[in-house]
């Protein structure tokens, strides 16, 4: 006989060390936990679902939607996310993943969702998507719960040991500088307007990662960015997601100004920081293998490491 509610206080040992055990690739801590799920602006305790055995938790799905536009007043109404579930191997093919992603979906339903993705949500996402590869009983459970798979992003990691400064980059840097572009680690003049860059020109989530990293002690040189003339057209970053200085990204130049080595400029020197703080590795969780920045990352020898799939339903 199984119990399920929603989150209540004093849950959260239970729930890391469920998440642990069934999820030892990706383990959580008490401060993730808190900061990706606990501290979320668009958290909801009847969304965080459980399932127990008497008193022990055998299960938890995650379902959440937007109280709180990413940007301007767009809440996504009609979109709602699962970021993660889990069930303890004992109770497996027992149905209790099944009964936990039903009342997710109910959740969101009657929150007035009608389309459900696992596991693309910004700001406070765990994983992308779905590692097949990793949690191959978890992609199957989610097909024949109707899940379809959308799109598959990979991550990527790259060891910094033998890297080294390219001097055809240097001779690439110098002719764009002749043409009137300047390239320069962040300063306070520069924050209005790397923020709208990135916002903008591709993603709110990464306007928000700039913002919110900084207010968070990201170190304003970790950032860089390009300019054409006043205009900045490019930036990159490392160290903004949950203050891991291996973390690479975001990194974007403006689709008018690629094919003129820009990326290449940013990376190679954002790399070259990142060794010069003595990082050894530079790591990120998403991008698609066969985009222009798939094939940018992979010139500089990043290796695929892992392969997700973001899963859609509607409800």
């Amino acid at each position: 006989m199984f119990t399920y509610r929603g989150y209540q206080s004093g849950d959260e040992q239970q729930i890391i060390s469920l998440w642990n055990q069934t999820m030892p690739h990706d383990p959580i801590n008490s401060k993730r936990f808190r900061h990706l799920v606990l501290l979320d602006a668009n958290f909801d305790p009847d969304g965080l679902r459980l399932a127990f055995s008497g008193d022990a938790l055998v299960g938890c799905v995650y379902a959440v939607r937007r109280l709180l536009p990413m940007e301007g007043t767009d809440l996504e109404s009609e979109t709602g996310w699962i970021p993660f579930f889990f069930v303890a191997p004992l109770f497996q093919r027992s149905g209790v993943g099944k009964q936990l992603v039903n009342q997710a979906i109910s959740f969101l339903k009657d929150a007035g969702r009608s389309t459900v993705f696992f596991a693309s949500y910004a700001p406070n996402y765990l994983l992308p998507g779905l590692d097949e590869q990793t949690y191959p009983i978890a992609t199957s459970f989610l097909t024949k719960l109707g899940f379809k798979k959308m799109y598959s992003p990979v991550a990527m990691d790259k060891s910094l040991l033998s890297f080294s400064y390219s001097n055809d980059i240097t001779r690439l840097k110098e002719k764009r500088i002749d043409e009137g572009y300047s390239f320069s680690i962040c300063a306070d003049k520069d924050l209005y307007d790397v923020i709208q860059f990135a916002k903008n020109e591709f993603n709110p989530d990464w306007g928000r990662a700039i913002r919110e990293g900084l207010m968070q002690g990201l170190p304003i040189e970790r950032i860089l960015i390009v300019r054409k003339a006043a205009k900045i057209v490019g930036f990159c970053m490392y160290g903004g997601y949950e203050g891991i200085p291996e973390r690479f990204g975001p990194f974007g130049v403006n689709k008018v100004e690629q094919g003129k080595g820009l990326g290449k400029i940013l990376l190679n020197d954002c790399l070259w920081k990142m060794k010069q703080e003595g990082l050894h590795g530079a790591w990120f969780l998403w991008t698609g293998e066969q985009s222009p920045a798939g094939h940018l990352y992979q010139g500089f020898d990043f290796k695929v490491t892992r392969r997700f799939h973001v899963f859609r339903r509607e409800i």
